[in-house]
């Protein structure tokens, strides 16, 4: 039981680690064109799959962080 616990951690370091490659990719400095945020969108998506098993709150907080980078941002339009 112990090296299945020692494996889970080291799953979450994995996925720690990898949350915080594709949230720095998710700068808008980074993706920029359609096909950029494509793979990005993918790559949150699974990602979130990944996560959903894990028990460590870090990577929770990174896929929630990571959720709202692919949202799509509103824009106010007033009209006369």
């Amino acid at each position: 039981m112990a090296q299945i616990s020692g494996m889970d951690r080291v799953l979450d370091e994995m996925l720690v680690q990898l949350g915080g490659v594709v949230l720095r990719l998710s700068s808008p400095q980074v993706t920029r064109t359609a096909e950029e945020r494509h793979a990005l969108a993918c790559s949150v998506n699974q990602y979130s799959v990944c996560a959903a098993r894990s028990d460590d709150p870090r990577v929770h907080q990174l896929k929630a962080e990571l959720e709202e980078t692919i949202k799509p941002h509103l824009r106010l339009v007033a009209s006369r």
